[in-house]
């Protein structure tokens, strides 16, 4: 009989994910996701605002838009992807629509969006 090997399994770290509920559309946000180079990994954050909210249950996603050095980034989350550590909800804004596209042709101040009082 041949001997066999014992191999080590890796437990995954899994720490509990912070998402609020009440994410939509015009909400800032920052995204703390995790990134991986070689065999280190370490922590990101992306901040900017919602632009649209797609899927829904466990297929949600989410695309949020920030102005970096005058360009405008874009990134789409999965809400459920375990590369997301945390959701941080900055603020929300007042807005009449559920996909705010029309952002993408603004610039400075015209790309503002009216800030929306929430009690907590």
């Amino acid at each position: 009989m041949a001997k066999e090997k014992k191999v080590k399994e890796k437990k995954i770290k899994v720490e509990p994910r912070v998402i609020p509920e009440n994410i939509r559309p015009g909400a800032n946000l920052k995204v703390y996701h995790k990134i991986v180079e070689g065999d280190k990994e370490r922590v990101q954050i992306f901040q900017g605002t919602v632009i649209q909210i797609r899927g829904a249950k466990d297929s949600k996603m989410i695309t949020v838009r920030k102005m970096s050095r005058g360009i405008g980034v874009e990134r789409i989350f999965p809400l459920n992807s375990p590369v997301i550590t945390k959701i941080e909800l900055k603020k929300h804004a007042k807005v009449r629509r559920a996909k705010l596209y029309y952002l993408r042709g603004k610039k400075g101040q015209e790309a503002k969006l009216k800030e929306e009082r929430v009690e907590q």
